[in-house]
């Protein structure tokens, strides 16, 4: 998750509030919290911290626009991500949560190009972090649940 600010003036800020409004529709946005500052010198203004996460998967899925996996990876390795997407399916239904939650596809597909998981090898992928490891990883490391 990543944040990213915004500080606009009370009166002339429409410039402002439309590079705001770009970035918004852009991001896959988690939070926003505003306040109303008052600077005695410098004026009124509006503070915006956004939270945010910012993903290639989640531009696409705004776009309407699936990857087919299939045709992008060579048939064993699809094959291993058809593995792993079914053990990601079971994690997701015993943990009570979406599957894209514990991995995405794009990230399932990384996984399958290698021929060995190991915590330290999933950690080399974009997304996947030490917490997310933590939760998830030792369920595709030792297979099937």
């Amino acid at each position: 998750m990543q944040i990213r600010t915004f500080t606009i003036p009370m009166l002339g800020g429409e410039a402002l509030i439309e590079e705001m409004n770009v970035f918004l529709r852009s991001k896959k946005v988690i939070q926003v919290k505003e306040h109303l500052i008052n600077h005695p010198e410098e004026g009124v203004h509006w503070c915006f911290c956004v939270r945010y996460v910012d993903s290639v998967e989640v531009a696409e899925r705004t776009q309407g626009t699936r990857v087919d996996y299939q045709k992008l990876l060579e048939p064993a390795v699809f094959q291993r991500f058809s593995i792993l997407r079914n053990i990601r399916r079971e994690v997701a239904d015993k943990e009570a949560v979406k599957p894209f939650v514990v991995f995405t596809d794009a990230e399932l597909a990384e996984l399958a190009k290698m021929e060995v998981l190991t915590p330290e090898n999933m950690l080399k992928i974009k997304g996947i972090g030490e917490k997310k490891l933590e939760r998830y990883g030792q369920f595709f490391v030792q297979g099937p649940v």
